[in-house]
């Protein structure tokens, strides 16, 4: 049984390393390739969607740096979507020149039906082609003032979806925050910027990102309503031959939770909202790894499925042989039980504080925070990702519904990187 528990174990960490080990050549791609740089010929015309639930706090800063876009104002309409409000949304978003559509709807709960509201609305004004895309952001984020010019330029290089490089507005309040704010960050750099590079497809991270008319009207509007939205759209999109391309010049800033509870229920959402694209997709994504766009089916198929599978089983098995050891007083069964899980949890700690090391080190000027939080943090960044586990655990057994996180982090450009 010894030689079993350390086997096991070896198992699954040369697994882990079969599966990943494409993500350190990313991180070797992003240090050695130059990316390339975008130019436009023409200025396209875009609408951006805004799913609004109470966000009277935050709004108002998001739609000022969408007029002080360095981009023509009549290639470019607001339009927000005031979804199941209690409070004055929709009137400050009027007040900043937004076109509003009011929605009231407590049974289709979530940010995919206030889209697929929304492109109805359009459909049935001015049609979805009389824009050439729409960009989707969350009513608490903020754009640098380049962000739509530069969407453009790859955007017109034929992206037909494309997602930007996703910083956050409060990296600094404390260690819940910059877990997310340097996951994200290290999302942009070295995961849909070295897939950029390879000319594979990226992935959409919930907010930030710019998607095709001719993709709305080939879906009949946004037709994506699981408890992740984003990942669904972007597993449906790359097992559909589509490339979804990514501009690092594209600067958005992202409000992070700041409250346990608030990170846990959003997560607990993520996890099970993974559960249920690998559930729906998994088939395709699967058949795509040996046909077709082979690579970026399998870079999918390894962003929703083995880590957390992979990390349940080591989580269960481990646990059942330490509690085998305790209850028989197997001594031998228990000590290796113990070792091999204190093994991979200092294992597992090394290489995200490296990840986040790396990070933190090329993307030093984008955080917006004092030197030594950025160092604080670091360390704690693996715990952040080992909050995870529980999380996991809990998605596979309890039901999840979508609900709002609570924004009031009130802070333009300017404040932003001061």
């Amino acid at each position: 049984m010894v030689t079993f528990i350390m086997y096991f174990n070896l198992l699954i960490l040369c697994l882990f390393f079969a599966c990943y080990a494409y993500q350190l050549v990313f991180v070797l791609i992003r240090f050695f390739v130059k990316r390339k740089e975008y130019q436009a010929k023409k200025q396209h015309k875009f609408a951006v969607l805004i799913s609004a639930r109470n966000e009277s706090s935050v709004i108002a800063n998001l739609l000022e740096s969408i007029h002080a876009q360095h981009y023509p104002k009549e290639l470019l309409d607001i339009i927000v979507v005031a979804d199941n409000c209690t409070d004055n949304t929709a009137e400050i978003a009027r007040q900043h020149g937004a076109n509003v559509y009011e929605r009231f709807n407590r049974n289709q709960v979530g940010k995919g039906y206030a889209l697929d509201y929304a492109f109805s609305q359009i459909e049935k004004s001015v049609g979805i082609d009389y824009y050439e895309g729409y960009f989707v952001f969350d009513a608490d984020n903020i754009l640098d003032e380049n962000f739509v010019a530069e969407m453009n330029k790859v955007f017109d290089n034929g992206y037909q979806v494309l997602t930007s490089y996703r910083n956050s507005k409060n990296y600094d309040s404390n260690w819940i925050s910059a877990g997310y704010a340097l996951w994200f960050l290290r999302e942009s750099k070295y995961l849909n910027g070295a897939r950029m590079t390879c000319h594979t497809s990226c992935a959409i991270s919930g907010t930030g990102f710019l998607v095709s008319s001719k993709i709305i009207k080939k879906n009949h509007g946004w037709k994506h309503h699981l408890l992740t939205e984003d990942i669904e759209f972007s597993v449906d999109n790359i097992v559909h031959g589509e490339v979804i391309g990514y501009c690092e010049s594209a600067i958005l800033y992202d409000e992070q939770p700041i409250r346990f509870k608030e990170a846990w229920n959003q997560r607990l959402r993520w996890a099970k909202g993974f559960y249920q694209v690998f559930a729906n997709y998994g088939n395709n994504l699967i058949k795509g790894c040996f046909t077709g766009r082979r690579f970026q089916c399998y870079d999918m198929l390894m962003t929703i499925a083995p880590a957390t599978l992979l990390t349940l089983l080591t989580v269960f098995v481990n646990g059942a042989f330490l509690l085998s050891g305790l209850l028989t007083g197997n001594d031998a069964v228990f000590d290796m039980a113990a070792y091999q899980v204190i093994n991979t949890i200092l294992s597992v700690y090394t290489s995200l504080f490296l990840f986040g090391t790396v990070t933190t080190i090329t993307e030093w000027n984008q955080i917006h925070s004092v030197w030594y939080k950025k160092i604080m943090y670091l360390f704690t960044f693996p715990i952040f990702m080992f909050t995870y586990i529980p999380i996991a655990i809990c998605a596979l057994f309890k039901k999840v519904q979508w609900t709002p996180i609570q924004h009031s982090v009130c802070k333009n450009l300017q404040q932003i990187r001061q």
